[in-house]
């Protein structure tokens, strides 16, 4: 377990933090200096064709021991952390045989991290945990999950015992921005499925995830001195103002849950002459996916009847529901949930109330299930990892690996 412990503070130690104002790729340069440290410490552990292309995507092969011809697998995780709370200067603090009270992140600043308004704490008594001093976030979102994935090829190439055919591993950048697989070469990469080891509470095992779109609405008023305004000032604000009370109360992320789909308005501007209102669309239904989009246009139509044509509208669609290019393989779910039964872990099926890389390879044609990493609030001060969730996601990495050989001969 301390070889764990060691390699996971290693890599959060290193600040990856991306940067959603950036046109490169990777977004931020320091994602550079964990990327080359994976390279060289893949060729360490004795991983074939470790390679890294000029956008900081790393590809690794653990080559086939057995004579059977069985599928390539692959697994992936992102190495950058998210822009959302700092991952500058970052001290884990290790809290042995955790006993179910208060945790003091940071005395001096008074910061807790308690069970009493994080209850999933008490999941995890009498073991280790890894927190943060309360000033960054942890960045086991998804260094946990990197962690994982080189710490089970490490396993496998010193047990060659253990038969298994050609395991392909990938770490991407800029994940927490949305542009993870932006670039992944799936052709390159080469398996014929694969995983991503990015979930948070041990057992996760997510094949769902959000349809998705962004949407954006401009409104031009016309400003006139308000002595004079009648039949002439057009008030931008109150039109965006009328724009949103035409918008289902209920369906908002604070009142929904599990596979309800809602709309999240995040920005409003306005002047008279000018409004802007920003929001995202999510529904893990592709059919009432496609009616809140039309139901936007709908109040758009409605509103620039009334007023003479001011509103336009633009959607752009961000990412799919992953369960439709899933389920026609749905054997590699179950193979993933036969390797947690066969080490301990329950698995726990959920829809993913956010997106995933794994939506968007699958998509692109790998099809790319979510298995948990096991960390716990991510992106911000009170993020934590218990250190048992970590090793049970090597266990079930390296027997995914080993029933992947013994069940699914071509």
């Amino acid at each position: 377990m301390q070889h764990i412990i060691n390699r996971f503070i290693k890599y959060v130690t290193i600040d990856t933090q991306s940067d959603s104002n950036s046109n490169t790729t990777p977004s931020t340069s320091k994602q550079w200096n964990l990327a080359n440290k994976l390279v060289e410490e893949l060729k360490s552990i004795g991983m074939d064709d470790v390679a890294i292309d000029e956008n900081a995507y790393i590809m690794a092969t653990l080559p086939s021991n057995t004579d059977k011809q069985v599928p390539t697998i692959g697994f992936i995780s992102h190495f950058d952390t998210s822009p959302d709370f700092s991952g500058t200067d970052v001290k884990p603090q290790i809290v042995e045989n955790y006993d179910g009270e208060d945790i003091v992140l940071n005395k001096e600043k008074g910061i807790i991290l308690s069970p009493s308004y994080f209850d999933d704490l008490l999941l995890y008594k009498n073991q280790t945990l890894i927190t943060t001093d309360g000033t960054t976030l942890l960045g086991a979102d998804d260094k946990a999950g990197v962690t994982e994935i080189v710490t089970a090829m490490e396993y496998l190439i010193n047990h060659p015992e253990i038969e298994h055919g050609k395991i392909r591993i990938g770490f991407t950048p800029d994940e927490e921005i949305g542009r993870g697989a932006h670039k992944f070469d799936v052709a390159k990469f080469g398996a014929d499925w694969a995983y991503t080891m990015d979930g948070s509470q041990i057992g996760e095992l997510e094949y769902e995830n959000f349809n998705a779109a962004e949407a954006k609405i401009t409104i031009h008023g016309k400003s006139v001195h308000p002595g004079y305004a009648k039949g002439k000032m057009v008030n931008a604000i109150l039109i965006a103002q009328e724009f949103l009370s035409h918008l289902p109360t209920n369906e908002v992320p604070q009142k929904t849950t599990g596979r309800e789909g809602f709309f999240h308005v995040h920005t409003i501007q306005g002047e008279i002459e000018l409004a802007n209102i920003e929001l995202i669309i999510r529904d893990h239904d592709l059919k009432h996916f496609e009616k809140r989009k039309s139901d936007l246009q709908a109040i758009v139509d409605k509103l620039n009847n009334q007023y003479d044509s001011c509103l336009s509208l633009e959607i752009k669609d961000q990412y799919f529901n992953m369960k439709e290019k899933v389920a026609p393989v749905f054997h590699i779910v179950e193979l993933a949930k036969e390797a947690m039964h066969a080490v301990g872990v329950t698995p726990i099926i959920k829809p993913i109330r956010g997106g995933t890389d794994g939506s968007q390879l699958s998509y692109m044609g790998l099809p790319c299930p979510n298995i948990f990493a096991g960390g716990h609030n991510f992106h911000g001060k009170y993020e934590y990892v218990p250190v048992e969730s970590m090793q049970k996601a090597v266990e079930v990495i390296v027997k995914i690996c080993e029933l992947n050989c013994s069940k699914n001969q071509i």
